[in-house]
């Protein structure tokens, strides 16, 4: 029986569609839009390919895509059509393969994309069949993450600002938890942008300001503090000057609070679609994995049980199994950098916490470290194991045992 593989050159306007044969010749190219009447058009030239065998069925045309996300691929995922995601640095790879002159234009690039989901029959999975619930977890925990990510970005640049002419205030918060983006040193801050403006505020303000903020321990102790620190001579800019960057400072404030508060508001919705997950409890019972952590681990990995048929493959993607390279009677052993980096950073957090809460992985990165790896590779050991340990309860439905986990 004929075998077909289809690719599709996403655009804005235009998407090129092309089906290749077993000698990677070209039989079919469509130009559709991305509605209902595209895919409609998809889904026929798929069908058509084939009327001589009872046998054929358009879910054995894989397509290949470089973007996973667009609607065009959501909606050929919805009709069951095998799917595909090539990163456009592999399709930039083999784009020189044909040709000395590497040329590019969209009907090549999805012929291309065709071409190589033939030459690589096994080395290609289809795209997982994630459910719609934890796919709108992954969203919302990336968007999350994303948020917390703008927060840090703008309180570094809020610090820096401050160090040009407000010291006492980069300063006053450094070392506690969330720095400047903490809801008290905002609020502060809004109150007294300026030297001139902090070294005037009585104890009672601050003490008031605090308490509005949230802070519910030691404010007394804290507001006393705060005051002498802004009391204390410091060097100043000049009137005018101080006046401009105080301006530029609620500015940078403003940034802050938007970022922190979208931040605090999808972690909230990201905890509450997960909650219902089934495969809520399993995260949860693992140790150091919060609410966050959990739903970062979860939007990445996905609820589809094939997805990952050992653990060995799931430490892969996630970056933390090492990788060997063997060349003549030279052979090394580094840590990968291929693979999910979100996922990565995620479980690399995740171990760090797991040190003061689990004995058994404390014992292992102890271990480590004894035998001269590292912080960063004995902490990959730990997310090595934690990671086996996760594969092995979703897979099974338990939820962590420390006792089986680290047997003696």
């Amino acid at each position: 029986m004929d075998r077909w593989w289809a690719g599709i050159d996403w655009s804005w306007d235009m998407q090129d569609f092309v089906v290749i044969n077993q000698d990677g010749t070209p039989v079919v190219h469509l130009r559709v839009r991305e509605t209902p009447a595209g895919v409609r058009e998809i889904l026929d030239a798929l069908r058509g390919l084939n009327t001589t065998s009872h046998r054929y069925s358009r879910r054995q045309v894989p397509v290949a895509i470089e973007d996973g996300n667009r609607l065009i691929a959501a909606e050929l995922r919805r009709h069951r059509q095998p799917l595909i995601v090539i990163p456009p640095a592999v399709t930039a790879r083999y784009r020189g393969r044909h040709s000395a002159a590497v040329s590019k234009s969209d009907r090549t690039d999805a012929a291309l994309l065709a071409d190589i989901i033939r030459l690589n029959p096994g080395r290609r999975q289809t795209v997982p069949e994630t459910s719609d619930h934890a796919q709108a977890v992954a969203v919302l925990a990336r968007a999350q993450n994303h948020s917390a990510h703008t927060a840090r970005i703008s309180m570094v640049r809020l610090r820096a600002h401050l160090g040009l002419y407000h010291p006492a205030a980069a300063s006053a918060w450094t070392g506690m938890p969330g720095g400047l983006r903490r809801a008290e040193a905002r609020a502060v801050l809004a109150l007294a942008p300026t030297p001139a403006l902090a070294a005037a505020l009585p104890k009672r303000t601050l003490y008031d300001t605090l308490a509005a903020a949230g802070r519910i321990r030691l404010i007394d102790q804290e507001a006393a503090r705060l005051r002498d620190l802004f009391a204390a001579p410091q060097i100043r800019q000049r009137p005018g000057t101080e006046t401009a960057m105080g301006e530029r400072t609620r500015l940078h404030l403003a940034e802050l609070n938007t970022a922190c508060r979208q931040a605090e508001h999808l972690a909230a919705e990201t905890d509450a679609a997960f909650a219902t997950h089934p495969h809520y409890t399993v995260y949860r019972s693992f140790p150091a994995c919060g609410q966050l952590v959990a739903a970062r681990l979860f939007a990445e990995i996905g609820d589809d049980p094939d997805r990952f048929t050992t653990a060995k493959g799931l430490r892969a993607y996630a970056g933390t199994a090492p990788i060997t390279w063997a060349s003549g009677s030279s052979r090394s052993v580094t840590h990968r950098s291929v693979c999910n980096r979100t996922l990565r950073r995620t479980a690399h957090h995740w171990a760090f916490g797991a040190l003061n809460l689990s004995p058994g992985c404390r014992a292992l990165y102890d271990a480590r470290r004894e035998r001269g790896d590292g912080y960063a590779a004995a902490l990959r050991h730990v997310a090595n194991r934690l990671l086996t340990g996760l594969h092995h309860c979703l897979l099974t439905g338990q939820h962590y045992d420390e006792a089986a986990m680290f047997r003696p």
